[in-house]
């Protein structure tokens, strides 16, 4: 009988989030969630390892205090990637040893906290933008490299304090640890440490962000407004003409500084939005799907490789700082260009 039985168990097919679709017989593993995971993982590896080399090898980038908590996000989202790798090595069955349990705590408290030290960082990158914007003159005495230090290490801590009680036995901080059974079936969600974190965390953050870049184009956009009413107003006057021009390049950068920044932000909560979402149904009891909470699980944990995309996109000095990285690796491309761009010969 204890044979049999033994059998059974050992032919059962193992635990996938995804069901019957993604399991592979042949492997005897969760196919379809190896393969999201394990790609999610090289891309957030390699795209933040690229955000990290750039701004070490593109000195300029280092112009706004911004950079800093832009470097803070891009190792904890390379945190993310390495932390990743834990449930593949789960699936296709390498951490037979380990207590399961234990791992999946760990696990997703780890992840918990790494995207709660971006989502920190986005709302104090908005909170720098606001007070460069509106208090030009008194900047450089209220943002020091003291206080950015400080600030830095209190989201850290804040963030790993947040999520502390979780290990205490109160709720559940999310549904990155459900690959592993113990997590989805046992680790239930509490109502009371769901609105913990919401109160704590996301709602702060999401009004902070929310409240300061709105008040950045409002004031840009007043400041734009007044300057076009200027120019036309003495648009006969060469001098006055020239001060306008002057007067306008000078808000352009902050500006569009500004508009890469509220996209890493606007991607970043569209990403997290469903999760979110599906966090305070599944609390509430109102909703709970397995596929459901693996699909908004891993949308929220591929926002880790986007602000390399985005800053590829929107940043020009960023590009340069990405051609001077891989500049060993295509000399003759760039040589090409060089070649395009430099004068011809005087007559």
């Amino acid at each position: 009988m204890n044979s049999s039985s033994d059998a059974n168990q050992s032919g059962s097919p193992p635990f996938c989030l995804l069901g019957a679709v993604g399991y592979s017989r042949s492997l005897d593993t969760c196919v379809l969630e190896v393969v999201v995971i394990l790609f999610l993982t090289v891309l957030i590896i390699a795209g933040n390892l690229v955000v990290i080399f750039v701004f070490h090898c593109a000195p300029l980038l280092h112009h706004h205090t911004t950079s800093h908590f832009i470097q803070t996000m891009a190792y904890a989202d390379l945190l993310v990637g390495v932390s990743c790798v834990v449930p593949s090595l789960s699936l296709l069955h390498y951490l037979k040893g380990l207590n399961e349990e234990l791992t999946c705590k760990a696990f997703g408290y780890m992840v918990s906290v790494l995207k709660s030290v971006s989502m920190a960082s986005l709302a104090c990158i908005s909170v720098d933008r606001y007070i460069a914007i509106t208090r030009p003159l008194s900047y450089a005495t209220l943002v020091t490299p003291c206080r950015l230090r400080a600030c830095i290490v209190l989201i850290w801590v804040y963030s790993a304090l947040v999520f502390l009680p979780s290990f205490f036995g109160w709720g559940k901080p999310g549904y990155h640890g459900d690959i592993f059974k113990w997590c989805a079936v046992s680790w239930k969600t509490n109502p009371g440490f769901s609105a913990f974190i919401v109160a704590l965390l996301y709602a702060p953050a999401a009004l902070t962000v929310c409240f300061t870049y709105g008040s950045i184009f409002r004031i840009c956009r007043q400041h734009t407004r007044e300057i076009t009413q200027r120019r036309a107003r003495f648009s006969s006057q060469m001098e006055g003409d020239k001060g306008q021009r002057g007067e306008r390049c000078e808000g352009c950068p902050d500006k569009r500084y500004a508009m890469v920044l509220f996209r890493i932000t606007s991607v970043f909560y569209v990403l997290w939005m469903p999760y979110i979402l599906y966090f305070l149904l599944e609390s509430a009891g109102l909703y709970h799907h397995k596929v459901a909470s693996f699909l908004t699980t891993w949308l929220a944990i591929s926002n880790s490789f986007c602000n390399c995309l985005i800053y590829s996109l929107s940043n020009s000095v960023f590009r340069k700082g990405l051609g001077r990285l891989f500049s060993p690796l295509f000399p003759s491309c760039l040589g090409c260009v060089d070649a395009k761009k430099a004068p011809g010969p005087d007559p």
